[in-house]
């Protein structure tokens, strides 16, 4: 017999905190790991995924995120922040892969179908720049790391998602992301990257 992970679409609204939540989970009970999974799996997946990682990659970030959950269940020291803990550690999982593979761009899908007026040599020049943008991210403090993710994903998020998977207050969220991207622009610049001086 198989233990489901992910739950049915139909499952009963969640009755308990994080932290009872966790405390169960810890003891083995697979209902309570079902409802963690059925509340922040979409966001584990919506971090990995902010990424451009190839599927493959993506499955194996959420798969390690909730492991690291399972490892550290007891060293959890906020429960009621376990989003934003997740989205780091998804960042944390998903930059891994990519200075691993120092692939950022996902190569074509069988839905996706190479443009044939494309110049091959700037799709090389696109990918080399997206990939030294991305190793200037991962140069960044976790904190700027996991903001400027979250802010700029194809899926945009309220002001109250970003904090809340940051951890952060809101009034931090533009300042930390001034500072980030005035880093940014520093490294990128060091790289002979970003607009002309």
């Amino acid at each position: 017999m198989t233990t489901q992970l992910l739950p049915t679409p139909a499952q009963a609204p969640r009755t308990c905190d994080n932290a009872t939540l966790l405390a169960r989970m810890a003891d083995g009970d697979q209902s309570a790991w079902r409802q963690l999974v059925a509340e922040y799996d979409r966001l584990v997946r919506s971090v990995a995924a902010s990424f451009r990682l190839q599927t493959a990659d993506v499955h194996d970030v959420v798969q390690t995120t909730w492991l690291r959950l399972l490892q550290h269940v007891h060293t959890i020291r906020d429960p009621e922040r376990l989003a934003g803990w997740l989205a780091v550690t998804a960042t944390h999982e998903s930059l891994a892969v990519l200075r691993r593979s120092s692939r950022v761009l996902p190569l074509p899908t069988v839905d996706e179908t190479p443009d044939a007026t494309a110049d091959p040599a700037r799709e090389v020049a696109d990918r080399d720049e997206a990939r030294d943008l991305w190793a200037a991210v991962a140069e960044l403090p976790p904190r700027q790391q996991r903001l400027l993710v979250a802010l700029f994903r194809e899926e945009l998020d309220s002001y109250d998602e970003v904090a809340a998977t940051c951890a952060m207050p809101i009034g931090s969220i533009g300042p930390t992301r001034g500072r980030a991207l005035a880093r940014l622009r520093v490294r990128l610049a060091d790289r002979g990257l970003g607009p002309a001086a």
